[in-house]
């Protein structure tokens, strides 16, 4: 009986022990807190309806326009579906301040209807106490995209696809 005991001891051990490093493997979790920014960078022209439907719900709608979104799952996956069509990355606090100054437009529509049954808050954010759209018109960027265009990646030396703290050097020269 103590062998039965001993073995089904080292098994359980051995169970929890396996189970230990799938744990700690586990990918960090999104940071909802950090700001990440998108940016259209392709056109209209012979888009899948998928990928169109995606970039309208980020309110991505012409080419060079930014929006500033949250980094949760929901909105990572819209991203990296549409991902041959757009570049993002995360935005750091003071190229956010620029952004708002210098490119936010503010919102003059209403809040709600006339019986207060429609509220039409999530179309615009409040930054210093004043109402602004939640996407922003940017100019094409000065000097151009990265040296391989608009059709390849940005791994690749392209402008399209993730490319992490990089993406305010791209806003900036599109202030």
């Amino acid at each position: 009986m103590d062998n039965d005991n001993k073995s089904a001891e080292i098994k359980a051990e051995g169970k929890a022990e396996a189970k230990q490093p799938e744990e700690k493997a586990a990918p960090p979790k999104d940071d909802p807190n950090k700001k990440i920014a998108v940016i259209r960078i392709r056109g209209l022209v012979n888009i899948r309806k998928t990928i169109n439907n995606s970039l309208e719900i980020l309110r991505l709608y012409r080419r060079n326009y930014c929006v500033v979104l949250p980094n949760t799952p929901n909105i990572i996956g819209m991203v990296k579906k549409a991902k041959d069509y757009i570049t993002w990355g995360e935005l750091n606090d003071e190229t956010y301040k620029l952004l708002v100054e210098k490119r936010g437009e503010e919102y003059k529509g209403r809040e709600a209807d006339n019986k207060k049954k429609i509220n039409y808050k999530n179309r615009y954010f409040v930054y210093n106490n004043k109402k602004y759209k939640k996407c922003f018109r940017l100019s094409p960027p000065r000097g151009g995209f990265e040296r391989k265009g608009t059709k390849k990646a940005f791994s690749q030396g392209g402008a399209l696809g993730y490319r992490a703290e990089k993406i305010n050097l791209l806003i900036k020269k599109m202030l």
